[in-house]
């Protein structure tokens, strides 16, 4: 009998354990609630926090280099404008894609901000403080060395999660970030599903092409996650009739659109909003048709992005949030700029599917 309870506990600690894995934690930028985004320290901290998979979003520069930053743009995380001043578009914005990436290199990179008049003002006041300490821009292949490095000193496995940023951008100026994109995580070894890395991208038409044509063609097959934007935040632009018009998003926040999306990529990447019906108040969380429409098409929900000093009227802290996404969604894991509030919630909640 002693056995049988031995081995009961162990089969349960197996399912507990097993119940917790299949729970992701994807650090949103690095640990960006505590560090500058997409720095090599703030992949450090999320790493050493426990999350599943570092993001990194990627643009090129006008060398065709991959660096890693959220933006087109330079001026909101860098002294871009200080250093140089005359090489701002039209718009007033300095574009990475028109800079080398030995120039980007000198920049020195902080807490990103926004201009309130001349002064500059952070975003999140109460993060790391602006223009203190020194950090800079990286490339991807920097990164992918850095993780893989940890995951042999650590022994551990974190996985790589890489946006490719516009597409339709990158094609405007003349350049295929895709591929590019795709030649270094081969270069890297990232070159199936079984590997630990997600490819994401909030172009629906590029990722049939890299589905259909750029991977066959390098001899890989990658876990493809569709973005989900809405339209309003003119996220993506596409080709019509010889003229690049705003995408429009509708039809993926539809169960028969979610169902389409189900029999091309491997997971979808809604922002969290979505999730949750616009009539949801606190202790009375409504879910929209999308969540439902991915469970019914066995389809990974992966949401963007969980902020612990930025939240909705309807929880009262970032567990409640948790609870409401890793629990009640059902969502297979989440982005968020704090990765060890999440990995706390989900120790605490082992048994959280």
């Amino acid at each position: 009998m002693k056995y049988l309870f031995t081995g009961l506990a162990l089969l349960s600690c197996s399912l507990v354990a097993q119940a917790d894995a299949e729970k992701l934690v994807i650090a949103h930028r690095g640990a960006s609630g505590y560090l500058p985004e997409h720095t090599l320290p703030a992949k450090a901290m999320a790493y050493a926090q426990g999350a599943d998979f570092l993001e990194q979003d990627v643009v090129m520069t006008r060398d065709d280099q991959l660096i890693v930053l959220h933006d087109h743009y330079l001026d909101r995380v860098t002294d871009v404008a200080q250093q140089f001043p005359q090489r701002h578009r039209q718009d007033g914005r300095y574009y990475a894609i028109d800079f080398t990436l030995a120039e980007i290199k000198q920049l020195h990179f902080t807490e990103g901000f926004h201009l309130e008049g001349k002064q500059q003002v952070q975003n999140y006041p109460g993060r790391f403080p602006m223009n203190h300490s020194t950090f800079s821009i990286h490339t991807l292949a920097e990164e992918l060395a850095f993780i893989q490095g940890l995951n042999h000193s650590t022994g551990k496995n974190i996985g790589i999660y890489t946006e490719i940023k516009s597409p339709w951008f990158h094609r405007k100026e003349g350049k295929d970030i895709s591929k590019a994109i795709l030649t270094t995580l081969k270069e890297y070894g990232y070159t199936k599903t079984t590997d630990n890395v997600w490819l994401q991208c909030f172009d629906y038409d590029e990722l049939q092409r890299i589905k259909q044509t750029l991977e066959p063609q390098l001899g890989m097959d990658l876990k493809r996650v569709q973005l989900i934007a809405y339209t309003q935040d003119k996220e993506t632009q596409t080709l019509q009739n010889g003229e690049w018009r705003n995408y429009d998003y509708g039809w993926m926040m539809t169960p028969e659109g979610i169902d389409k999306l189900s029999k091309t990529v491997d997971g979808i990447g809604p922002d969290y909003h979505m999730l949750i019906d616009k009539g949801s108040s606190r202790g009375h969380i409504q879910l929209t048709p999308m969540v439902a429409a991915a469970h019914r098409a066995n389809l990974p929900i992966h949401p963007y992005t969980v902020r612990a000093d930025q939240l909705p009227s309807y929880v009262s802290n970032v567990d409640e949030l948790y609870q409401i996404l890793y629990q009640q969604a059902d969502v297979a894991g989440l982005f968020t700029d704090f990765p060890d509030k999440a990995v706390t919630w989900l120790a605490n909640h082992p048994l959280s599917h």
